[in-house]
């Protein structure tokens, strides 16, 4: 999603902005713009609508300054352009203001504050800058306008803030959405993203929703909504910098998806012991257990994970579970058990449709617990407990290790519980040896991935739709199959039950429609088999990825033997490898699809 990037106390200004902005790509734009001030108090705007690249065609040698604001859009109002690029800045050339979010009453505030103002775009941002302006008006003082538009404001909102009468200073507030502190060496930055500014800082201070800053390049001032002063410690970020490069890899999905089967063993290491045991707190478990039916709510990747996860939860823990649609269960929430805990799964920690979930749940005081990649995050920090993917950063907008990771997680999550209950089948899971086996058969397939390249070519290049077919767990994998390769190859592609093939979705199959059916289960192989030869009678041209022990002669892809309750761990990554292919092979940006965004801090 959109990202910020500001300096302020720094000669190299510019070059830190568009260096943070590169660094904040990954998210998803659509345009860019940084904003500085001169030693001169001069200004200087440059945008671009489109690529990082195309803004830096528009600066030149002499753009410099110790104080500037940085941004890339992802289209939420008004189209992607130039004219709705930020920053914004107000027409009386006061303030200058970039922004993450979505405001909620924009055209009320438009009406009651601003009826007769002509604005050059059609962005909720532009609105902001310009009621502030009118609230310095009345006041003078620039701190206070700031304050008093955000006393009207209602949605999410990260908001850097330049004002040209105390042009040394940053004035930042957020809600919803992610905004940090870096502390310099004689100098500080604010961040959407750490990642931005790693070679610049380490070390962060959180704000918190509802808290506005003055930030220069001597101090940092945080206060509350009513107006008290807040002391923070500042964290060191645990990011290795060379995490966030590709190395000898050309995209960052490949290196992402490589790096699958060292997240396993991370994973092992991190939560078992020497002796096999599983390493997760005690209090966790023993709140998890408290309950009567555990909540996954997810978005995307994240929710097909859910729906491996439960299948797991359920067969280890015993433990009835739900998985839910965050944008879903957040405005239509069914009737919850006695005793509900609630898990939440977040690749980045800060997805906008999970946290207004959680903030519900917090506030009729039922415990939760997330999962995410980032340690610190909102997600993280407002749940009661806290499980790390260990993953390291995922910059490829199509998730893959988060997502293996994500079921790894639930997986030890799982066997611990059933351990503390005495449930025999997590008792005689032996899940580092498991896992190990898991990190094995991934190794191997992806060892292999010159044969996607072909097979891709094969059954996919030449075509605008494709389905995945499964059952049980293969059907949420297929669900997830079916995303990746949509999500970078833009070839329409749909994940099906199999056995709902023949009740309307077999009306589709068309002379030379790839299928892929996924055969993962002893219960339900021979049914999955049965489902591709009827749309193979039908024209469709199948590729079958079966487990070892259920391959026939003739099948495509057969996966390496890990334990059936593991199988989804390795049946996806084949189908990470196939829309890798089907992106590169059709020319498109693998890293950075169209229209789609990392990190989605909007509703």
């Amino acid at each position: 999603m959109c990202g910020i990037v500001g300096v302020v106390g720094n000669q190299e200004a510019a070059a830190i902005l568009v260096q943070g902005l590169e660094k904040l790509e990954y998210r998803g734009y659509d345009s860019a713009g940084i904003f500085l001030v001169t030693d001169k108090q001069e200004t200087i705007m440059r945008k671009a609508k489109g690529r990082i690249a195309d803004l830096k065609k528009k600066l030149s040698a002499s753009d410099a300054g110790e104080v500037g604001i940085g941004h890339t859009r992802w289209a939420t109002h008004g189209e992607p352009s130039e004219a709705n690029a930020h920053p914004h800045v107000s027409k009386s050339g006061r303030f200058t203001l970039v922004h993450n979010g979505v405001i909620e009453n924009f055209e009320e505030l438009r009406k009651e504050y601003l009826s007769d103002a002509v604005f050059h775009g059609e962005t909720d941002t532009e609105i902001v800058v310009e009621l502030i302006d009118v609230f310095a008006a009345r006041t003078g003082d620039g701190l206070a306008a700031f304050e008093a538009a955000l006393a009207v404001i209602k949605g999410s909102y990260a908001f850097a803030l330049i004002d040209m009468e105390q042009p040394d200073r940053l004035l930042l507030a957020k809600n919803k959405s992610p905004l940090l502190i870096g502390l310099g060496d004689g100098f500080h930055v604010t961040c959407s993203d750490a990642m931005a500014v790693l070679s610049q800082t380490r070390r962060f201070v959180e704000i918190a929703d509802g808290e506005r800053v003055v930030l220069t390049k001597d101090a940092v001032t945080i206060t509350d909504a009513d107006g008290n002063q807040v002391d923070r410690e500042p964290f060191e970020a645990q990011i290795d910098a060379t995490d966030i490069e590709k190395g000898v890899y050309d995209h960052y999905m490949l290196k992402e998806i490589d790096e699958q089967p060292a997240v396993i063993r991370k994973l092992i290491n991190a939560y078992t012991t020497i002796s096999g045991d599983t390493r997760i707190d005690e209090q966790l478990l023993e709140r998890i257990l408290a309950s009567d039916r555990l909540y996954i709510v997810a978005c995307g990747t994240s929710w097909h994970a859910g729906l491996v996860g439960k299948e797991i939860i359920e067969t280890l823990a015993e433990i009835p579970v739900e998985v839910h649609l965050s944008s879903e269960f957040g405005y239509h929430m069914p009737i919850l058990s006695e005793k509900p805990y609630f898990i939440f799964l977040s690749q980045s920690g800060e997805t906008a449709d999970s946290r207004q979930v959680l903030v519900t749940v917090n506030k009729k005081g039922y415990d939760s617990l997330t999962i995410t990649n980032v340690n610190g995050s909102t997600l993280s920090r407002e749940a009661t407990d806290t499980l790390l993917l260990h993953a390291g950063p995922e910059i490829a907008v199509a998730s893959t290790k988060a997502y293996t990771s994500q079921i790894a997680v639930m997986t030890f999550l799982a066997r611990a519980l059933g351990v503390k209950k005495g449930i025999q089948a997590a008792c005689r899971f032996d899940v580092a040896y498991e896992m190990g086996l898991v990190a094995n058969g991934m190794d191997q397939l992806i060892s292999e991935k010159h044969e996607y390249d072909r097979y891709s070519r094969e059954y996919f290049l030449n075509h605008a739709h494709a389905f995945y077919i499964g059952r049980g767990l293969d059907y949420a994998v297929a669900l997830e199959g079916a995303l990746k390769l949509k999500e970078i190859s833009y070839i329409h592609a749909e994940g099906f039950a199999a056995g709902e093939l023949k009740h309307g979705t077999i009306a589709l199959i068309e002379e030379g429609t790839p299928v892929l059916g996924l055969i993962t289960n002893q219960a339900t192989a021979a049914h999955t088999r049965g489902n591709l030869m009827e749309v193979a009678s039908r024209g469709a041209r199948t590729i079958v990825v079966a487990a070892e022990e259920l391959a026939s002669e003739g099948d495509d892809i057969v996966l390496p033997s890990v334990h059936p309750l593991l199988r989804s761990l390795v049946s996806v990554v084949p189908l990470q490898l196939l829309a890798y292919y089907a992106s590169l092979q059709r020319g498109l940006d693998v890293d950075k699809p169209r229209n789609l965004a990392k990190s989605v801090t909007v509703e």
